[in-house]
């Protein structure tokens, strides 16, 4: 059996090409880590000339905060919406690309365009149309009897930003799923359509579950998108507001450690946050994992 594997002659050369990597990763992730970790422990004064040592007060005054657990239980709701209507919209989009129909290359090149966007830019396209003043489509609501206004309605706000965090998604979704539909062999196709599984049910027998892994990786890397990369998006759109219905919880860890300047309790929250995203990340592959790996 050839054996494809990369073998180096020495060991400084494989140190080498890790060595950016690892930097990147000590400097971006581990050490602003670890530096939260530590102001998580530790308490300001007003002025921020001096921290006291309060060990875990820090933890305990979160999970004591009424406003802190309804921005978890928003920011879980949030998750759960954004990642299922992203994956659910690509899945369908990449099941038509992947059919032989004409032009569907240039077609896979323009769902495929909208992850290059912004965040920012992707919150100025939506407020260009749907700002119930001088949007397209939020005019329009407004003039046929719609009380659009998701400045002032909570409901709406958070609707339009699972919608624009979900758009932002569906692309890089899409590009996962098609690769993950092409992969199929044909046979396998062919053969449960001579065994006369047509449309939806050949697509849950057949197609669906092998796509399973491509499903599972998709859903974590859309969990922890949701829970932190939506910061710049939810930001331009409604900073949080109005009052604080579509206040996640990186928004709040932004508005009370930037603005507050509570940085204890930013750190605090931060840690919760990297921590529940890693146990939710272990969940799936504990549970979902073993399921698609069966």
């Amino acid at each position: 059996m050839f054996d494809r594997r990369t073998v180096f002659s020495g060991r400084l050369l494989p140190v080498l090409l890790l060595l950016p990597q690892l930097l990147l990763t000590l400097l971006f992730f581990y050490w602003p880590a670890a530096e939260a970790v530590k102001d998580s422990l530790y308490a300001q004064d007003a002025f921020g000339q001096g921290s006291v040592f309060v060990g875990f007060d820090n933890f305990a005054d979160l999970f004591a905060d009424p406003l802190y657990l309804q921005s978890a239980i928003r920011t879980v709701i949030f998750c759960l919406a954004v990642s299922v209507i992203a994956m659910s919209i690509a899945l369908l989009l990449a099941v038509f690309a992947d059919r032989a129909i004409r032009g569907r290359l240039v077609y896979r090149t323009l769902l495929i365009w909208p992850y290059a966007v912004a965040p920012a830019m992707s919150a100025v396209l939506f407020l260009f149309v749907l700002n119930p003043r001088v949007g397209l489509f939020g005019r329009w609501l407004n003039r046929h009897g719609v009380d659009w206004d998701y400045t002032l309605n909570g409901v709406q706000a958070m609707g339009m930003v699972i919608a624009a965090s979900a758009w932002k998604q569906v692309s890089y979704n899409f590009i996962f799923f098609l690769a993950g539909l092409q992969s199929i062999p044909r046979a396998v196709i062919e053969a449960a359509r001579m065994d006369g599984a047509r449309g939806w049910r050949r697509f849950r027998t057949i197609t669906f579950p092998l796509l399973a892994p491509t499903t599972f990786f998709l859903l974590v890397v859309n969990v922890v998108y949701a829970a932190f990369d939506t910061f710049g998006l939810i930001y331009a759109l409604t900073h949080g507001g109005p009052g604080k219905d579509t206040e996640t919880l990186v928004i709040k860890v932004y508005r009370d450690g930037v603005i507050n300047q509570d940085i204890g309790s930013s750190s605090a929250q931060s840690v919760v946050l990297m921590l529940g995203v890693i146990v939710i990340t272990a969940l799936q592959f504990r549970f979902i994992g073993k399921r698609t790996a069966a």
